[in-house]
């Protein structure tokens, strides 16, 4: 199975992009991993409600182009479903079973998905009403993918 991560924006501190690599190394005892960068707008502190719109619109655009027309996409959105680990690895071991071959998972910048993107999504994930910063979701998402697929596979996993 391919794996691609779409998110928004790059990443700054090292300690992240350290995490990113640590897991996209464990995951490659499971899957084929891709992790595709798309650049972020700069969102002013006044900016109103169709400014934000308009800034969605074009980082959406940007994330459109990255996505194979053959893919399951899961978009992660504060709105979305809350599996937890056993019944998000269940989705995807589901989604294998039903002969998908590539997941994309994607995560927007820091004021959310366009709503042609929310609009092509397969499934919305969340991981909690909280708000997160979309560079460390990167680290969290890997995780729970990397635990997904030990679980699927029967091995031990932290509880």
């Amino acid at each position: 199975m391919k794996i691609t991560l779409v998110a928004v924006g790059k990443i700054k501190e090292k300690y992240i992009r350290d995490a990113v690599a640590e897991y996209s190394k464990r995951l490659s005892r499971y899957c084929r991993l891709e992790i595709l960068e798309t650049a972020d707008e700069k969102t002013p502190e006044d900016a109103g409600r169709a400014e934000e719109k308009s800034i969605r619109e074009k980082e959406g655009k940007r994330i459109l182009k990255l996505i194979r027309e053959d893919a399951y996409v899961i978009t992660l959105e504060i709105e979305g479903r809350m599996p937890d680990s056993i019944e998000l690895a269940d989705k995807i071991e589901k989604l294998g079973i039903r002969g998908v071959s590539h997941i994309i998972f994607i995560i927007g910048g820091s004021i959310g998905l366009s709503e042609e993107v929310r609009a092509r999504s397969d499934y919305a994930l969340s991981f909690s009403k909280l708000t997160f910063p979309h560079q460390l979701m990167r680290v969290i998402l890997l995780e729970q993918i990397y635990r997904s697929f030990r679980i699927i596979q029967g091995e031990p996993y932290h509880k």
